[in-house]
């Protein structure tokens, strides 16, 4: 297993629920996407480039679901975080039924065209 498994398996719940989630949605989706270990978090690459990442947050307590190149993504802004980002944006979960599948997958999917 590797170090981005482990990240995701050893955080305790609901992080860890969520991390699975989100990681099923993305590899699915972008089924191209590599999942490394980078800056001691999942980190998804894409044709070698930064695509996302997943960080549970316990102190703030919430899921990072961070996309890179996210300052493009056009759709769903209401649901995008930024926090005074200059190129990356978040979509944040503190529990799995806030997930909207619809949501994720339309900013997985625009995401990817940027690529």
């Amino acid at each position: 297993m590797n170090p981005a498994e482990n990240y995701i398996l050893n955080q305790p719940e609901p992080y860890c629920s969520i991390l699975l989630n989100l990681q099923i949605i993305i590899e699915n989706t972008i089924p191209e996407v590599e999942l490394l270990y980078k800056y001691k978090i999942p980190f998804y690459y894409i044709h070698k480039k930064p695509f996302c990442y997943l960080n549970a947050s316990h102190k703030k307590e919430f899921v990072d679901l961070g996309i890179c190149r996210g300052k493009q993504i056009k759709i769903h802004e209401d649901y995008l975080v930024t926090e005074n980002r200059k190129k990356m944006v978040s979509l944040r979960y503190k529990n799995l039924e806030d997930i909207d599948e619809k949501v994720l997958l339309e900013v997985l999917k625009k995401t990817k065209s940027l690529y």
